[in-house]
């Protein structure tokens, strides 16, 4: 596993694990699941974990934290956690020092740890990041040593844009993936200038890019594929990479298409993981799963050689004639 410098967070895993998953919003994960996915992402020599207090109510930092409760004693593994989406309503105005504070308590509690490696504001409301005191608020959790570094989980390529502007911000998640190209417009460039660290979500937008979805794929009530196609509970960009389902199988059925004949061989996920990570920007790509064969695989992928020049042709071709004109302008 090679490993990247996440502003001064310090070295982490290039590939990561997103435990999103284990905590809710993707169908029924039974306790014993997603401990074996936690463990199976440790053993394959993964070390940079992102939960969030709003995944199953504190569920998946739970998990986290008592799977991992050696690792993180020891200071082999990096944990990065979220904060803000507890509010309601979910408004600018609320984030504050009182609020952000009572959060990250509520997170140290759940993970089991003194002071938290990193907080991500959770994707905010844009106007948070006109607001120099939220960020003042997060400097003085730093310097009480509830957490050891800040930095933001946004939506828009704006709002990263404007986040890094300020000198504490040390990582920026955003979602990119071969459905999601706008970053490497000119975010890539900035935070890269900066120092920051990039965080990629979504790598597989949601599944399209593992080849392992249909139209007669079934989804459960309560897994957001089902319920926020729409965007109805969340931004729907969150969902397939805002990419509408149908389109976005045909663009993977193309891709996978396309990219065997360049001669590479990678599998369709692997060929998305990669295409993120030759990036140099770039410094973790957090894929979530919970079945350990696949955790594997992805993290099998650092070890891979950059792509080639037919299978970053092919990425774009199909970038440009199924899926920018439904997202790039959006985010």
């Amino acid at each position: 596993m090679n490993h990247r410098t996440l502003g001064n967070v310090g070295a982490v895993s290039e590939v990561g694990y997103g435990a999103w998953q284990i905590g809710g919003d993707w169908g029924d994960v039974s306790e014993s699941e997603a401990v074996d996915a936690v463990e199976a992402a440790r053993d394959a020599g993964i070390d940079f974990f992102d939960t969030a207090d709003v995944y199953g109510d504190g569920r998946s930092e739970r998990i986290v934290g008592d799977v991992l409760e050696a690792d993180i004693g020891s200071g082999d593994v990096t944990v990065a956690t979220k904060a803000g989406r507890r509010l309601d309503p979910h408004v600018a105005e609320r984030y504050t020092e009182e609020n952000l504070r009572r959060f990250v308590d509520r997170s140290r509690e759940n993970l089991g740890m003194e002071t938290l490696d990193l907080v991500q504001l959770h994707c905010p409301p844009t106007d948070v990041y006109y607001r120099p005191e939220t960020f003042d608020a997060l400097a003085t959790l730093a310097d009480e040593g509830r957490i050891a570094n800040y930095g933001v989980s946004v939506e828009r390529v704006e709002e990263g844009l404007k986040a890094i502007a300020y000198p504490g911000v040390e990582s920026v998640q955003i979602i990119f993936n071969p459905f999601r190209q706008r970053p490497a417009e000119l975010f890539l460039d900035e935070a890269a200038a900066r120092d920051v660290g990039v965080i990629c979500r979504v790598p597989l937008a949601s599944g399209l890019l593992t080849g392992a979805l249909s139209r007669d794929t079934e989804f459960a009530a309560d897994d957001h594929r089902s319920y926020n196609r729409e965007g109805d509970a969340f931004d729907v960009g969150e969902t397939f990479a805002g990419v509408p389902y149908e389109v976005g199988l045909d663009a993977a059925d193309a891709l996978a298409e396309r990219a065997p004949a360049t001669g590479d061989g990678l599998s369709l996920p692997g060929l998305s993981l990669r295409w993120i990570l030759d990036h140099d920007a770039v410094t973790t790509v957090i894929p979530g799963s919970t079945t350990p064969e696949h955790i594997r695989s992805n993290a099998a992928v650092s070890d891979l050689d950059p792509l080639g020049e037919g299978d970053r042709e092919a990425v774009d071709d199909v970038y440009d004639g199924f899926v920018r004109e439904h997202v790039h302008q959006r985010w």
